[in-house]
């Protein structure tokens, strides 16, 4: 699986919960890279509900991750 950040930042508006099938048809409809067709179809269990990007993408950065103070702006 190889995921970037821009690969995954097309999972965003997704139907958050979603099982692997409705991530697919999401992807398909939008029109999404091949390559996140690919990352959705090597997810190992067909019936489990993913309930955010990070459930698909454990390493999926949130603000923490970023060295940003929105307070100065």
């Amino acid at each position: 699986m190889y995921w970037t950040l821009e690969l995954a930042s097309k999972l965003e508006d997704a139907p958050w919960p979603a099982t692997k099938d409705e991530l697919l048809e999401y992807c398909i409809r939008t029109g999404a890279p091949t390559e996140l067709l690919q990352n959705i179809q090597e997810l190992e269990d067909d019936d489990e509900v993913y309930d955010s990007i990070e459930d698909v993408w454990p390493d999926y950065p949130d603000k923490d991750d970023f060295f940003f103070n929105e307070e100065e702006y």
